[in-house]
């Protein structure tokens, strides 16, 4: 979050290479940040896999990835030759200890030749299961002992629930400080979530009404029009809330609704988010279904063309329980948002992909129109758009032309696109540098993942003790199940349409 430094000579080792994760994100969002000129004169990609691959191979791999999902598109040859002389691969199990003295001296020869000691990036692209043996062998050769330079990147999940994330942070801490860890959620890297901040402290329009006086409720919505895909065996065993809300949704939640910051060193942003998450009220396992709601999808139509359900996709238990949609109404109890509701909402096999905030208004106290100008009028609306289109939408009345009064809703658009004529960067853009400056700002803290699995942990248990009779209970290509439009509808209101 601050302003964007060149950072001093790196070494990102990533763990897992040959994997998904470094094909089409890292090396996609590393390639362009050697194009903007972010990354250091003196840095080294390592890949390490099991898989036996040369150097000029692996780099033909990653170049394929770099064509299909850098924002840029194809990249030019010659800037390619030059980034990638600083990929390297290692083939090698990184389960042995043997592994962790080679790469040791690697690292060595890298300080050595470059005159000063380099950050070192351990990059844990690689199924949860072996985060455990790769942390305790760094820390056996002690690679990670100088709390400065050494870091370590996890990617989700943080656990599975509460139990299993404390286990995962004491062991993490084991070896690294606290300030050693960064726990990456992408989502944080956006550039329309990173505006949330901006938006709100850099104007003095917005954060006088923006508490429990004037704001009626907040929707957070993350659509997904795309079904499990390639995903079946992880999220079977994981569902919309640990997958989605757990992480994402809350994480947005903590930017709207936490105070303004003293100041936007890293630590202080973090304190205010988890203040968030220590207000928000606890929800009664007896009443999980006052609070939230689940559901599975079944086959159905998407823009014509004809989608598979749930336990019809590769890797799924034909009898699966799992959710693929859930939505959530939580309260934050404090002096800004007492009795507030928040609203979250997540699932697969949506209508549309869409990632966005509405915070809707209160009506105007009084209305001194007559009934017959009113006509199609809509209450005061904030759309925060995350995604596929970044951007800001404010919906206010306005008088229609002609001599009568009539009023009607009207928007007002931030396109990000637009304003600044730039595409924006891709999340691990930002994610990935702020690692390598040593940034923490984005990134999940100890005792926020914990405050989060916190909140949810009362749905989980509740869903866990009562299996669903109703499961697939929504058509691909629809809103989610209809209990969902009871959730709310409960409470006088209704979803809003995204987009």
């Amino acid at each position: 979050m601050n302003e964007m430094v060149r950072p001093s000579p790196t070494v990102l080792v990533i763990f897992g290479a040959g994997g998904d994760l470094t094909w089409r994100k890292l090396t996609p969002a590393l390639f362009n940040l050697f194009l903007d000129h972010y990354l250091p004169e003196q840095f080294a990609i390592l890949g390490v896999d099991i898989k036996a691959m040369k150097d000029d191979e692996f780099r033909k791999h990653l170049r394929h990835g770099v064509d299909q999902f850098s924002r840029r598109g194809k990249p030019d040859d010659q800037d390619w030759q030059a980034f990638s002389t600083n990929i390297a691969y290692l083939a090698a199990d990184f389960t042995q200890a043997d592994f962790y003295s080679d790469l040791g001296s690697i690292l060595a020869e890298k300080d050595k030749a470059w005159g000063e000691q380099a950050n070192r990036v351990y990059y844990q692209a690689t199924p949860p299961r072996f985060v455990e043996n790769i942390v305790n062998q760094l820390g056996k050769s002690k690679l990670a002992q100088n709390r400065k330079r050494s870091r370590i990147v996890l990617e989700k999940p943080f656990g599975r629930d509460l139990e299993s994330a404390n286990a995962l942070n004491e062991m993490l801490t084991r070896v690294f400080n606290e300030t050693q860890i960064f726990r990456i959620d992408h989502y944080l890297g956006k550039e329309t979530v990173q505006n949330i901040l901006a938006f709100r402290f850099a104007n003095s329009l917005f954060e006088p009404i923006w508490d429990r006086r004037y704001i009626d409720h907040i929707q957070i919505t993350m659509a997904e029009r795309v079904g499990v895909e390639h995903r079946g065996s992880y999220y079977d065993q994981a569902g919309a809330m640990r997958d989605m809300i757990q992480n994402h949704l809350l994480q947005v939640l903590c930017l709207i609704a936490m105070e303004p910051p003293v100041s936007f060193v890293d630590e202080e942003i973090r304190n205010k988010k988890v203040d968030v998450l220590h207000a928000i009220r606890q929800i009664p396992q007896d009443k999980v279904h006052e609070y939230a709601v689940r559901g599975q999808y079944a086959e159905g139509w998407i823009e014509g063309e004809q989608a598979v359900g749930y336990r019809q996709e590769p890797g799924v238990n034909e009898d699966s329980i799992t959710e693929t949609y859930a939505a959530l109404k939580l309260f934050v109890d404090n002096w800004r948002w007492q009795d507030v509701p928040f609203y979250l909402r997540t699932g697969k096999r949506l209508p549309s992909r869409v990632s966005e905030v509405a915070i809707q208004f209160k009506p105007a106290p009084h209305q001194s129109f007559p009934a017959t100008s009113l006509g199609d009028w809509q209450p005061n609306r904030l759309v925060i758009q995350i995604q596929p289109e970044e951007g800001i939408l404010l919906r206010f009345q306005a008088k229609r032309p002609g001599p009568k009064v009539r009023l009607g809703p009207v928007d007002m658009r931030f396109s990000y696109r637009d304003a600044f004529q730039t595409t924006p960067p891709e999340a691990y853009e930002t994610l990935l540098l702020d690692v390598m400056v040593g940034d923490a700002t984005l990134f999940m803290r100890a005792d926020q993942v914990e405050a989060a699995w916190n909140v949810v942990m009362p749905v989980l248990d509740g869903w866990n003790a009562v299996s669903p009779e109703d499961f697939p209970n929504y058509q691909s290509g629809t809103w989610g199940p209809e209990a969902a439009q009871i959730l709310i509808a409960t409470d006088g209101r209704s979803w809003i349409l995204p987009g």
